[in-house]
């Protein structure tokens, strides 16, 4: 990648945290509010290592060619495959980090870097992973990406608007997503869009 790429697609999400965090802890406080079962795994520690580690779930683009990663059409089949290599790099280079520093922040980081294109249905990647079977932290990570990339504009689309975003999450329950995470995001929707609002006014 070159340092432009660099700069366009880990360095500036990075900077930009809060826009791509503060979605997560949002949905994560408010799946913990429902009293469902994951609630127990969602304690304050979790929820504030979740918000830190998001802006690092695809730093595994750093290894994409910008060929892919800034083309403006629809990437071949070949293109895609490459793409999707970016959520087991991002994995095992935070993983790997995790093991040395004994962090668990880094854990839960490689956990959204790995798991956060997975599908609840199982037809997601790298592993085809269905159900609780991929991480909770995942879960979340996954809708408040889509939210993200759905209402941004991108170099091969124009931003959606909020009613069309949440139109399709709600039509992307029990397949895409968890339902009770999709709950959970309904339920955070008014800060959700405060949050959103926030970063358009600070571009």
């Amino acid at each position: 990648m070159t340092p432009a790429g660099v700069v366009k697609v880990v360095i500036k999400p990075i900077l930009t945290s809060a826009a791509c965090a503060a979605p997560v802890r949002a949905i994560a406080l408010a799946l913990r509010d429902l009293s469902v079962p994951h609630a127990s795994q969602l304690d304050d520690e979790t929820i504030e290592a979740m918000f830190l580690a998001a802006p690092l779930h695809d730093v595994g683009k750093v290894g994409i060619p910008d060929s892919i990663l800034l083309k403006p059409g629809k990437l071949t089949e070949s293109e895609w495959t490459t793409m999707k290599t970016h959520a087991l790099v991002g994995e095992n280079v935070l993983l790997s980090a995790a093991d040395q520093a004994g962090s668990d922040d880094l854990r839960i980081a490689g956990e959204l870097a790995g798991g956060h294109h997975e599908k609840w249905n199982g037809t997601g990647y790298p592993r085809k992973l269905v159900g609780e079977d991929i991480p909770l932290s995942a879960r979340i990570m996954a809708i408040a990406d889509v939210y993200d990339a759905l209402t941004s504009s991108r170099v091969y689309k124009s931003a959606w608007s909020h009613k069309d975003a949440i139109s399709e999450i709600a039509s992307l329950s029990g397949a895409q997503f968890d339902p009770q995470i999709v709950e959970a995001f309904f339920a955070a929707e008014p800060e959700i869009v405060l949050i959103a609002q926030q970063f358009k006014d600070q571009d």
